[in-house]
């Protein structure tokens, strides 16, 4: 890897690169200087129409140069004209610097009052402190300024203007920063999303696939890599480059470009969103198998539950133990069960799943609970009560990261804390690294692709599911948060089910007997009979899988 270029070496590489674009600017006006892809995209964005813009689009067409044409045209004009901010946000520093510096060579081009380009850092408040975000920007004399940001949802608070997210499929939280970015339309704002695909179940795709569907009124724009080349892509970087342009030169360069990207290629250059990107489990194979009826209870405590007096907190819990009794008396006898349990105190949910098994080794959903502000004695009482309750019960994980352990360790003494050394407990403490979720995320999407699995329907799970992505190769769920307000989640129901799922397939050895019937009565019209003629034993279990 090379050594990071300096400021002087980064502005003398860009200079000679877009010496000869300045030339043509100059030679024929900026209407032809763009291709017809890229002038249109601008003539939408000058409408007064449209407000929001996504695009669906080839690797490496030139947009984000035609963005920054867009971007001075923008900034530079009076207030009474229509200018305001330009905000630019992308992935990369690299990417968004070489914006800056594509709009410093529109300003030259087009003889706009700037001043000089820098570089900037400014402090941003929230509740984990002050942080810095460093940020590129060009000020024109008309008082507005181009500005480029990171992805970071929180870079866009106390700004106003036009916000343009390049490449915001592979943005960190594509969702939170749209949250931020659409407030900005309030007063009379613009939004331009643009982007090649990162799989079907990106949140860019799934925005795209809503504006498709009718969902969505946002505009849109599909250019792949065939309709720019149509619109002379290639001849333009021939005039560029000083090269002849023929119709075979074009042919060969686009088949070694489509080469070059091998299996990629459809979703690089022709907008087709892959499977393999994106998160883990598709919406609609999520949806196929949430088929069960079993209950879901949720239980939400104010904040100052521990301040108030006990009877009070007793009228509070009452309604949802209820519930869980009643829920736990319809649990299955016969059939085996394994538990899993996610902890959270303050920010997000404890989520504890419970899934039963019948003889063909499907698991059902039995049972999912879930709390919010509820405090470490009260959560291991309502687990404590789901452990005894469950029948046939063969395992149960807990998430025993940070403030977690402390729940798993108390069921531990009540139940036998499981490890290396001790294979017989029946509660697992489970410590989430990379390993884990590469061994034990894989069966759990089979369970889902071979429909072994049976959940209850529930718009928060599905969300939850779609939250893992493939992280480095595994599957993980990354920082990012859903929900609104204090009620927001991160993919806690989605953990649950993968404890729940790996404690069920531990292997387990059932130690039983059936009674033998009770010597018949000669003057019972019930001789013979017998109500309860199983008597179920304890489960010895044993480490390690079906």
């Amino acid at each position: 890897m090379t050594a990071p270029l300096s400021k002087e070496q980064w502005a003398e590489i860009r200079r000679q690169s877009t010496d000869a674009v300045i030339d043509l600017v100059q030679k024929v006006g900026q209407r032809r200087a763009l291709l017809t892809y890229q002038a249109k995209t601008i003539a939408l964005l000058e409408s007064t129409a449209c407000r929001v813009l996504f695009i669906e689009k080839s690797r490496r067409i030139g947009l984000t140069w035609g963005f920054a044409s867009y971007a001075v045209l923008r900034a530079a004009r009076a207030k009474s004209a229509g200018g305001m901010d330009v905000m630019y946000i992308s992935y990369s520093q690299e990417m968004t610097r070489e914006f800056i510096d594509a709009c410093a060579m529109w300003a030259r081009a087009f003889s706009s009052a700037a001043m000089q380009m820098d570089e900037f850092l400014f402090d941003d408040s929230d509740d984990e402190g002050t942080r810095s975000i460093q940020a590129f920007r060009i000020r024109f004399a008309s008082g507005f300024e181009i500005i480029g940001l990171s992805s970071a949802p929180r870079s866009l608070r106390g700004k106003q203007g036009v916000v343009m997210i390049d490449e915001a499929a592979f943005v960190d939280n594509l969702k939170e920063l749209l949250k931020a970015a659409l407030a900005f339309l309030m007063w009379g704002g613009q939004v331009v999303v643009c982007s090649t695909h990162n799989g079907a179940e990106n949140e860019f795709n799934l925005q795209i696939q809503d504006i498709l569907s009718g969902r969505s009124g946002y505009d849109y724009l599909h250019i792949d890599f065939d309709e720019a080349l149509e619109q002379g892509l290639y001849q333009r970087i021939c005039l560029v480059t000083g090269k002849e342009w023929t119709p075979e030169a074009e042919a060969d360069w686009r088949e070694d470009i489509i080469k070059f990207y091998g299996d990629g290629a459809d979703e690089e250059l022709f907008c087709v969103p892959t499977m393999g990107t994106g998160a883990w489990l598709p919406g609609p194979l999520i949806e196929a198998r949430m088929t069960s009826d079993a209950p879901v209870l949720s239980l939400d405590l104010p904040q100052d539950f521990l301040h108030l007096p006990e009877l009070k907190r007793q009228s509070l819990l009452a309604p949802f133990l209820e519930e869980l009794k009643a829920a736990l008396a319809t649990l299955d006898p016969l059939r085996i069960h394994a538990f899993g349990f996610d902890f959270a105190r303050v920010a997000d949910l404890s989520v504890g799943k419970l899934l039963s098994i019948d003889k063909t080794l499907r698991r059902e959903s039995a049972l999912t609970i879930e709390l919010r502000g509820v405090p470490g004695d009260e959560q291991k009482m309502i687990v404590r009560m789901i452990l005894e309750a469950a029948p046939r019960l063969v395992g149960a994980a807990f998430d025993a990261t940070g403030m977690g352990w402390i729940v798993a360790e108390d069921m531990g003494r009540l139940f036998g804390l499981r490890d290396n050394d001790h294979p017989a407990g029946l509660v697992h403490a489970i410590k989430f690294s990379q390993e884990w979720y590469r061994l034990n995320m894989p069966p759990l999407k089979v369970a889902f692709e071979d429909d072994a699995i049976s959940l209850s329907k529930n718009a928060d799970h599905l969300g939850d599911l779609r939250l893992v992505k493939v992280i480095r190769g595994i599957p993980m769920i990354p920082d990012a948060r859903t929900g609104e307000g204090n009620k927001k989640r991160h993919g806690d129901y989605a953990i649950a089910l993968a404890l729940a799922h790996y404690a069920s397939r531990m292997e387990w050895h059932e130690y039983a007997y059936t009674p033998a019937p009770p010597k018949p009565d000669r003057f019972s019209e019930t001789a013979g009979s017998d109500d309860k003629p199983f008597r179920m034993g304890s489960l010895r279990r044993k480490r390690g899988y079906y």
